[in-house]
C-alpha cells in the first residue's frame, strides 16, 4: 500500500486518522470547516485554524473503478473501486477513499455493482488510512 504525502498543513489529518479518528480543518475565527487543509480560510482570510472532530458519517457523492494499467499492489485487487463521500455535516467536504466489506478489507471486498450514489457510509481505519463501510 501506498503511504499518503504528508504535508505541513495536512499532516494534523493523517496524525488524527492514526489515531483512528477523522478530524478536518477549520477556521478558528468563522468556523468554517474545510477540505483539503490549506494555511488560509477561504472564506474570511483568517490564518488561524484548528482541527475539529467530525462524525465520519457522509454519502457517496461520486466513484470510479480503476483499470489497467496499475501500480502492481492495486492490480492484484482490480477491478476496485474509489469513491467520493460528500460528510454529513460539511456537505462542501468530501473525501477520497475505498468502500470496503470492513476495516482493513482489500480493496475489491465490495462487488463494484453494489456502489449507489447517495449510499450511507461511515469511515473505518486501516493501517492509518480512512475507508468507508456501508451505514
Amino acid at each position: 500500500m501506498l503511504d499518503p504525502v504528508k504535508d505541513t498543513d495536512g499532516a494534523p489529518f493523517w496524525r488524527y486518522a492514526a489515531e483512528g479518528e477523522l478530524r478536518v480543518q477549520a477556521c478558528a475565527d468563522c468556523g468554517e470547516l474545510r477540505f483539503p487543509p490549506r494555511p488560509c480560510c477561504p472564506h474570511c482570510q483568517s490564518f488561524a485554524a484548528e482541527w475539529r472532530p467530525v462524525s465520519g458519517r457522509g454519502r457517496v457523492w461520486s466513484y470510479v473503478v480503476p483499470h489497467p494499467p496499475l501500480l502492481p499492489d492495486y492490480a492484484a485487487q482490480a477491478p476496485y473501486n474509489v469513491i467520493v463521500v460528500e460528510l454529513e455535516e460539511a456537505p462542501r467536504i468530501r473525501l477520497v477513499g475505498n468502500l470496503v466489506a470492513e476495516a482493513g478489507a482489500r480493496l475489491d471486498s465490495v462487488a463494484v455493482e453494489r456502489i449507489r450514489i447517495g449510499a450511507k457510509v461511515r469511515v473505518v481505519f486501516a493501517g492509518g488510512l480512512p475507508q468507508w463501510v456501508s451505514a
